[in-house]
């Protein structure tokens, strides 16, 4: 099973967290990243609809595949903070 690790960090003059090498927003406060980030982990593990997705690699390349909605990672938060 995939594992999606959310990470709290220090970002911007405020805290964000990451994932891969996404960063959220920006967020005031270590707690207010930290509660964003349990709310998005939260949300990545509830299974869905099976779909058509598009996204862009960090090289910069399209793909296209078919997103089984049911298949879906374990996340874990960790708090950099």
């Amino acid at each position: 099973m995939v594992m999606v690790k959310y990470e709290v960090v220090e970002h911007d003059g405020g805290w964000a967290y990451k994932v891969g090498g996404a960063l959220s927003e920006t967020f005031p406060t270590h707690d207010a990243a930290l509660k964003a980030a349990n709310r998005a982990a939260a949300r990545q593990t509830v299974a869905g609809n099976t779909d058509g997705i598009v996204y862009q690699d960090q090289n910069g390349r399209w793909h296209e595949e078919l997103a089984d909605g049911h298949d879906r990672p374990a996340t874990r938060v960790v708090d950099g903070g």
